[in-house]
């Protein structure tokens, strides 16, 4: 168990227009849907389909393709004393500049391939520390997009112990969880998923069909985290925030509980994305104050709800499906819906 460091720094500070701009310059980049898909037992059901998200198949892209992105504009300033406008980004001088940068990560499939993709549309190198369980199509797709892959032990906490001891030679360590020491990297990046946030607002100013409860799922809960953040800042109707995690890595809800980081033990899960066994710091901080409930569900109830998006049309894995299984769920995690009540829940990945 570690105690959390609680200091200013710790506290989430997003700003969304800052991906917002050079999101402008991404010709990839558009909003993904929102949709309303048939009730739940009379609870109606929003979904945020991150599935085909700039080509990448899941929300990551927002952020560790932004975390790259900015870490290199940031450096160039820092050394050039010039800003790069948008048209120039792509310039030649620029990339070939990145070369001399390498980006390490460790991941379960999705963030080291937005971080690789980063790194590739700016010439930089990129090196991806992953489990020996990772499926061999996440393998395959990060070497397309130019990373080194490297097989680092058995599960997504040693593979992260390898990325740590790879961070040297001035390699850039690009992790979406954070810790006391280490909070600027994960904290753009979760400015990154703030984007998908301001798309959810953005709609509901319109048609004005505020949903009463938002599930999220959550691994270290950057995702997590980053939603909330927007939502408690800028919703005028504010809903209820469930926070939702497998049942054999409930980290942020023991972390919650105990009022301190926690590390948990547990089998593997088949939510390969959500299966952290310990809190990012900012998540943990942002969480405990402003999510109001933290619930588990299996790995049978996942892949139930699965299939039911699978009949709606929305074909994606266990890992996205978790917040709707909470919903199918509410009954047994004891959670009061009420008939007509409109949920929301993001789909945060597209089918392996």
């Amino acid at each position: 168990m570690k105690e959390a460091l609680v200091t200013e720094k710790s506290k989430l500070s997003l700003d969304v227009q800052r991906p917002l701009r050079l999101l402008k310059s991404c010709p990839a980049y558009v909003p993904t849907p929102l949709i309303e898909i048939s009730p739940l037992e009379g609870v109606r059901v929003l979904i945020k389909d991150e599935t085909d998200r700039m080509g990448l198949k899941a929300f990551k892209g927002l952020g560790g393709v932004y975390a790259v992105v900015r870490f290199l504009l940031d450096a160039w300033l820092a050394e050039t004393g010039n800003n790069v406008n948008p048209d120039k980004l792509f310039c030649p001088e620029l990339r070939e500049w990145c070369r001399k940068f390498t980006f390490v990560c460790a991941t379960a499939g999705n963030h080291g391939l937005a971080v690789a993709r980063g790194a590739q549309i700016f010439n930089a190198r990129c090196r991806v520390h992953v489990a020996a369980t990772v499926p061999d199509i996440f393998k395959d797709r990060l070497r397309e997009a130019g990373a080194e892959v490297i097989i680092s032990g058995k599960t997504y906490e040693q593979s992260m112990a390898a990325a740590l001891s790879d961070n040297s030679d001035g390699k850039i360590l690009v992790s979406d969880s954070s810790w006391s020491g280490y909070l600027e990297l994960p904290r753009l990046i979760m400015e990154g998923y703030s984007v998908l946030a301001e798309e959810i607002l953005n709609v509901f100013r319109r048609t004005m069909n505020w949903p009463s409860h938002v599930f999220v799922q959550a691994g270290v809960g950057g995702l997590a985290a980053a939603v909330t953040s927007e939502i408690r800042k800028k919703w005028p109707h504010q809903p209820r925030i469930i926070i939702v995690e497998p049942e054999s890595a409930c980290c942020l809800a023991e972390s919650v509980m105990k009022n301190c980081l926690t590390q948990v033990d547990g089998v593997a899960s088949v939510m390969g994305r959500l299966d952290c066994k310990e809190p990012s710091l900012l998540a943990f901080e942002c969480l405990r104050k402003s999510a109001d409930d933290f619930v588990a569900v299996t790995d049978a109830e996942a892949h139930k709800a699965q299939e039911y998006l699978q009949e709606e049309g929305i074909s994606t894995t266990t890992s996205g499906a978790a917040g709707v299984a909470a919903i199918i769920q509410r009954e047994r995690l004891r959670l009061e819906i009420a008939e007509e009540s409109v949920c929301l829940a993001i789909v945060t990945e597209g089918a392996i």
